[in-house]
C-alpha cells in the first residue's frame, strides 16, 4: 500500500482563476488592527529584515490580518499553521467563526472552519474557540486534517479539507485505548505528528504530559513519556514532529518547560536530549534544517547536526521587557517590527518562507519571506 504524504509543509501555486474566486471571499479589516503593518508587503514601503547569509528575511507583520472578514477575529491568541498541498495556509485561534481560518498564498481570506473545537461566549462575543496544533497529512489520495484542541472537555479531530469529521478521539476514548486517564490525570491535549508508516502521534502537552503513538489503521500502539526531569521524561511536551534528517526516522518533541528538545526512536525509546533552548514551542522541518518557535520570543535554526545556525528575531533586552508578566501580548501599540513576542508555531513554504503565529491578544501572523 502506498504510505501516507505529509502535506503540511507543502506550498504550490493556486491557478489565477483560484485565486480570484478566493480573494472575493475577503471583506472589510478588523477594526483595531493597523493596516499600515500588513502594508509592509506593498510597492514603495519597507519591513525590517532579520536573520544573516543564506537565512535572511523581511517580516511581515500581521500578514492576511487585514482581509479576515469583520466579523471574524483570532480571540485571545493565533496559535497552530499549517498548509496543504494546493498552496492554502490554515491558522487555528481562540476567535471566531470556528476554529481555524484558511487564506490563500497572497493573504487573501478564503473561509473558516474546525467548528468543532468552539465553545460557548459570553455574551456579546458570539461563541470562542480553542483551535491549538494543526497538521495536514495526504493519506490515499485525499488530504486530512488533524487538530488539537486545547481544552480538557474537547477531542482530537481527523477531519477533511472540507471540515467533515473523521474521527474524535477525547479522554474516554484514550483511558479505553491506554489506561493512562484515571481521576488523577489531567487531559488537554497541544498536537499532533505523524510516523513514517501512516500511524500518528498525540501530545496530551498540557495534561498528562505524554505522546500516545497510533498505528495507520488507528489502533493504539504505546504511550511515551511521563512527567519529570530525566531523559524520556517531559514537562509541557507542546508540539513534536518527525525528523528523517539522517535516514533513521525519529520524533523530536518540544519539551517545553524543560527547555529541551529530545528525540525518541520509533519504538519509542529515548534516543538523545538537546538543551539551550527558552521555551520550544514547536518544531518544523525542511531539508537539512530543522526549525524551533520558542515562545520567549525568538525562533530557532539548527543545522543537519543540530547546531544552532540563527536565532531569528534574539534581543535580550527586547526579551526582558517581553516576559515581564507577559503583559506584552496584550500591548500591541508597543509591538517593534522585526521582533517576536511569543512565537507559538512556524512552518516553512515550499520556497523556504516562513510563517509565524503567536501567543498574543488579537493574534499575529508574520511571514518572513526568504530574501537570500
Amino acid at each position: 500500500m502506498n504510505q501516507p504524504k505529509i502535506t503540511k509543509r507543502i506550498s504550490h501555486s493556486l491557478t489565477r482563476r483560484e485565486f480570484v474566486q478566493r480573494a472575493a471571499v475577503a471583506t472589510l479589516a478588523v477594526p483595531g488592527v493597523a493596516p499600515a503593518i500588513h502594508a509592509a508587503d506593498k510597492a514603495g514601503s519597507r519591513s525590517a529584515v532579520i536573520g544573516s547569509g543564506e537565512h535572511t528575511y523581511e517580516c511581515i507583520h500581521d500578514w492576511g490580518h487585514d482581509q479576515l472578514p469583520r466579523a471574524a477575529h483570532y480571540g485571545n491568541a493565533s496559535h497552530g499553521v499549517a498548509i496543504d498541498e494546493s498552496g492554502l495556509i490554515y491558522i487555528t485561534h481562540y476567535g471566531d467563526p470556528g476554529s481555524i481560518f484558511v487564506f490563500d498564498p497572497d493573504g487573501s481570506f478564503v473561509k473558516s472552519m474546525g467548528e468543532c473545537h468552539q465553545v460557548p461566549g459570553t455574551e456579546g462575543h458570539g461563541k470562542e474557540a480553542r483551535g491549538h496544533g494543526i497538521d495536514i497529512r495526504k493519506e490515499g489520495g485525499q488530504e486530512f486534517i488533524y487538530l488539537a484542541a486545547s481544552d480538557k472537555t474537547m477531542d482530537f479531530a481527523k477531519m477533511d479539507l472540507d471540515g467533515e469529521i473523521v474521527w474524535r478521539k477525547g479522554r474516554k476514548e484514550l483511558h479505553e485505548d491506554t489506561g493512562q486517564y484515571d481521576s488523577k490525570t489531567a487531559y488537554r491535549p497541544t498536537n499532533v505528528s505523524f510516523a513514517p508508516d501512516g500511524g500518528y502521534f498525540l501530545g496530551d502537552g498540557y495534561g498528562g504530559n505524554l505522546i500516545h503513538h497510533y498505528d495507520r489503521n488507528d489502533n493504539y500502539v504505546r504511550t511515551i513519556g511521563s512527567i519529570g526531569t530525566g531523559d524520556g521524561e517531559f514537562q509541557t511536551p507542546h508540539g513534536q514532529w518527525l525528523d528523517q534528517r539522517d535516514g533513521q526516522p525519529k520524533l523530536v518533541v518540544a519539551d517545553r518547560a524543560n527547555k529541551r528538545l529530545q528525540w525518541f526512536d520509533m519504538e519509542g525509546q529515548h534516543v538523545k536530549t538537546l538543551g539551550g533552548f527558552l521555551f520550544p514551542a514547536d518544531i518544523d522541518i525542511q531539508g537539512d534544517l530543522l526549525m524551533v518557535p520558542d515562545l520567549h520570543c525568538r525562533v530557532t535554526l539548527l543545522d543537519r547536526d543540530d547546531n544552532v545556525i540563527v536565532h531569528l528575531g534574539d534581543d535580550p533586552v527586547w526579551r526582558e521587557k517581553a516576559l515581564e508578566g507577559f503583559k506584552m501580548r496584550g500591548e500591541r501599540q508597543k509591538w517593534q517590527p522585526g521582533k517576536f513576542i511569543h512565537p507559538h508555531d512556524a512552518c516553512f513554504d515550499a520556497d523556504g518562507n516562513i510563517f509565524v503565529t503567536e501567543w498574543v491578544d488579537t493574534g499575529r501572523v508574520t511571514k518572513l519571506r526568504k530574501v537570500s
